[in-house]
């Protein structure tokens, strides 16, 4: 990196900022700081959706895999992720944004309370916040990894930099910014990803041209879709789990949709979402399928490769384009993420173990939402230094194994939940489904592979807790079933749109809050 380069990096820095002040002004409530208010357009949330879907990881470890394996890397990861969306934009992303035109509520998990119990509501609301923590210290060490190659500086400097600015503009605006911010992200990623996918296919003029090049032995084996670990398996697993976690498992998806005014823009906005998943990343995938032509990867992993390509191919000022378009995945992801946390923390959890939460002012609420969004990613940092340590391994295990691994327990009873099919199951199934969802988990990924020659295949270790917990949730209903009066009217205000018997009895927050802080927001 040049002066150009540091100077658009400190630019997009500058930029970041500003729009969290001027979102500042747009937050006045709870209601506004974690769904804004429902005035999102549906463009912006279905914009907003697909940035704060994917972050650094992509240069990184997936970056890797295309290195390793090709074509794979697009199969088996954003085609799933496309399918997915575009399935739930009928099935959930309606239902998702009536739980705050209807149900008043502004966190994704506050109506679970009434959908099962207030026990039910905390077991996924705390297991939800570790795990993200977890999913986002990922992401920091991702982009510290990128951020390394470029300039040479520690990782743990990475992170903090990084996570200071992103803290900055996502507790000062909230999700207006994050919005906001993600769109300026979108502009500069286009920008970057069509330039690093010219640069490259330049260069293929000297290994057989844009059609010619898959002949060469580098790229022996690349043009299959399913390779390695990432075989049919794992795509079917992966399919079923983005599902899940992209049309709300991962919460902060969930804001995207509760964020628009209507129903009907929800639904347009996921599937925005979903046709830009399915396009965009065939450009930015395109080049580090081309990478092993290109570049000599100094890690067992490729996760380097795609940095080591853009320093080679690209002139300064380019360069930090493209780097600022590294920090605006993971800045997006990061801090929807730190949105859609704090509003679980605030809404759901801190009423349940403090009372005085229970009666909170708008204001003090505000403050308490800021307060929880800055000490989450401050642990969200903590655990990227602990990325590549034994517990935890590299970046794309973290992402695919435990990430993956661990959200169909935790998202089946939050997004199965909402549909009428499933109405039969309550906090019996939605209990025993997570908890044995998690056992699995651990017993498939550790003693069962202790004892396993090579290890279980990573498909056996993302599928077999999803499985166990979508069994056990629709067996234990139809055995135990607990349809009672009361749960059956909050299925049937998330699954009906107009005024009439389905709009009785809105639910209070966990704790009990008669006159809950920031639910405000109109139909």
């Amino acid at each position: 990196m040049n002066s150009l380069d540091w100077a658009v990096l400190i630019g997009y820095f500058a930029v970041m900022v500003a729009i969290g002040v001027w979102s500042h002004k747009r937050v006045d409530n709870v209601s506004d700081f974690f769904t804004a208010g429902g005035k999102m357009p549906w463009w912006l949330s279905g914009i907003s959706h697909h940035m704060s879907g994917y972050s650094a990881v992509m240069f990184t470890g997936y970056a890797g895999i295309a290195y390793t394996y090709g074509v794979t890397s697009f199969v088996t990861w954003s085609f799933p992720i496309a399918l997915g969306i575009a399935i739930g934009s009928k099935l959930f992303a309606p239902r998702i944004n009536r739980l705050r035109s209807r149900l008043r509520v502004a966190s994704p998990l506050e109506y679970l309370k009434n959908r099962y119990d207030l026990k039910t509501q905390q077991a996924l609301a705390w297991s939800g916040m570790l795990l993200k923590i977890v999913d986002v210290g990922a992401k920091w060490a991702a982009i510290a990894t990128l951020l390394s190659v470029f300039t040479g500086i520690s990782l743990n400097q990475g992170i903090l930099i990084t996570g200071t600015i992103t803290a900055v503009y996502c507790t000062i605006g909230g999700l207006w910014a994050d919005a906001l911010t993600e769109l300026g992200q979108f502009i500069i990623q286009l920008l970057a990803g069509v330039a690093m996918f010219l640069a490259v296919a330049v260069r293929l003029d000297d290994h057989g041209g844009f059609f010619g090049v898959w002949d060469q032995p580098e790229l022996h084996g690349h043009e299959k879709p399913l390779v390695g670990p990432y075989g049919t398996v794992f795509l079917l697993a992966f399919l079923f789990i983005k599902l899940f976690e992209y049309n709300g498992g991962m919460l902060n998806q969930a804001q995207r949709y509760m964020a628009t005014p209507t129903a009907k823009e929800a639904e347009r906005s996921a599937r925005l979402s979903a046709v830009l998943w399915l396009v965009w990343p065939l450009v930015l995938f395109f080049p580090m399928w081309m990478s092993p032509l290109l570049v000599e990867s100094q890690k067992p992993d490729g996760s380097d490769s795609y940095a080591l390509m853009t320093e080679q191919l690209l002139p300064h000022g380019l360069l930090g384009l493209v780097i600022v378009g590294f920090f605006s995945h993971t800045m997006a992801m990061c801090s929807s993420d730190a949105n859609a946390i704090a509003a679980v923390f605030t809404r759901d959890c801190m009423p349940v173990v403090w009372a005085r939460a229970r009666t909170w002012s708008e204001g003090q609420g505000l403050r308490v939402a800021r307060i929880a969004t800055v000490v989450f990613l401050g642990l969200s940092m903590a655990a990227a230094t602990q990325v590549n340590s034994p517990a935890f391994k590299d970046i794309i295990t973290v992402v695919i194994k435990w990430v993956a691994g661990l959200m169909g327990p935790m998202a089946i009873p939050m997004m199965l939940g909402l549909l009428r099919p499933f109405r039969r199951s309550g906090p019996t199934a939605a209990l025993v489904s997570w908890s044995m969802g998690l056992l699995a988990f651990w017993l498939v990924n550790y003693p069962i592979s202790w004892n396993v020659e090579g290890g279980v295949p990573l498909q056996y270790q993302v599928s077999i807790p999803l499985a166990v917990s979508l069994v056990l949730y629709v067996l234990i209903g139809y055995l135990r079933p607990e349809d009672t009066p009361e749960r059956l009217a909050i299925i049937e205000q998330v699954n009906t749109d107009g005024d009439g018997a389905a709009a009785a009895a809105v639910p209070s927050p966990a704790g009990g809050r008669e006159n809950p802080v920031g639910t405000r927001a109109k139909d």
